[in-house]
């Protein structure tokens, strides 16, 4: 597959993560819990991190949210990024406590003079800025001007901030131009990116849920990230956080662009299937979430492909009734009942682990 180089942009650093340049596309979302509720929240952003989310954004609705934010950052160690919209001086309160970013919605900020004072506290707490335009908050003369928050008005309202940011010889920041309309975001993002060298935040905002989000963002990102374009990512879904962790790596991992994490090959279901193919790459893939390490497990339900696919894989079973073949890098290993798939693969995917990282178990 060829594609296209990825554009050279501006690097920028998140807390301790380094985004474009020549820094990999990293893999962020954002937690769901209250962030009132500081244990719940420092949990979820745990396990966000244990299944490979590199940094989470928290939102910050007001002020009363401003000293749990700040507890929750004190306690995880990825990077934090503050979701803050109507009200600047919630932004400065965050960076005063240490946000490793704030997310400015350039709609609903209060204008050049309020953003100019969220730019100077960033500068001096060397923290880092997302100019997130979002379709749905445009600024209102900017959407009289077009008439609907096409991709000319998102790239017009993400040019007008970069400008400010510009006149305060402010670098540090990154763009997002997010739309649920996938056509639109892509183009607003290619229009961008011809006139810009910022990094970029990519990804299709209110996109659905597991099925039907994955489905937008893989088709908008995909051709973004084909086309060279996009430094970090989020897959917004209306699910569990970690679905889009999983999602962001499934999509990069398709494209060449990230060699991280299991990648569990399993055929379509059809009428030659001779086991629950679903059930076990299902429970393969939920219990490998927090293996970063670049395996393939492949999961084969007839004798059709079965038996070749297994062999490409790292590890693999080709089932038949009731039984099926253990294949471990090209080579038959063993017969396995078909109750005992998952127990093989996990305990086969824990071997070659061992073997690359010289004893670090699952």
């Amino acid at each position: 597959m060829q594609i296209y180089p990825r554009k050279k942009t501006r690097q920028i650093k998140v807390g301790n993560v380094l985004i474009g340049g020549n820094a990999p596309v990293s893999v962020q979302s954002m937690t769901n819990t209250d962030t009132s509720d500081v244990e719940a929240t420092i949990n979820q952003i745990k396990i966000l991190e244990k299944a490979g989310c590199e940094i989470v954004r928290v939102a910050v609705k007001d002020r009363e949210l401003v000293v749990p934010f700040a507890e929750i950052k004190d306690s995880v160690s990825i990077p934090v990024i503050a979701d803050i919209h109507f009200d600047h001086s919630i932004a400065i309160a965050v960076l005063e406590k240490g946000a490793d970013a704030v997310r400015i919605n350039p709609g609903n900020i209060g204008g050049k003079e309020k953003l100019k004072e969220v730019i100077n506290v960033c500068r001096e707490k060397k923290s880092a800025m997302r100019i997130g335009v979002n379709s749905g908050s445009i600024e209102k003369e900017i959407l009289q001007k077009y008439g609907a928050p096409t991709a000319e008005a998102m790239v017009e309202s993400a040019l007008k901030s970069v400008e400010v940011c510009e006149e305060e010889s402010f670098y540090n920041f990154k763009v997002s131009l997010k739309g649920s309309n996938v056509i639109e975001t892509i183009k607003a993002y290619s229009k961008f990116s011809e006139r810009c060298d910022y990094p970029v935040h990519i990804g299709i905002t209110e996109a659905g849920t597991s099925v039907s989000g994955a489905i937008k963002s893989g088709a908008g990102l995909g051709i973004l990230l084909y086309n060279g374009i996009g430094d970090t990512l989020r897959i917004s879904l209306t699910s569990d956080p970690v679905n889009e962790v999983k999602a962001g790596y499934t999509l990069l991992r398709a494209l060449g662009l990230r060699k991280i994490g299991v990648d569990v090959i399993s055929c379509p279901t059809c009428s030659r299937r001779e086991i629950d193919v679903e059930k076990v790459a299902t429970e393969i893939e939920n219990e490998l979430v927090g293996c970063l390490v670049p395996l393939t497990v492949a999961v084969m339900g007839c004798v059709v492909n079965g038996p070749g696919e297994a062999k490409e894989a790292d590890i693999g079973i080709a089932g038949g009734k009731g039984s099926g073949i253990l294949f471990k890098r090209g080579v038959k290993i063993k017969k396995v009942r078909e109750t005992d798939f998952v127990k093989e693969l996990l305990a086969g995917v824990k071997e070659l682990i061992e073997e690359k990282e010289g004893g670090k178990s699952v």
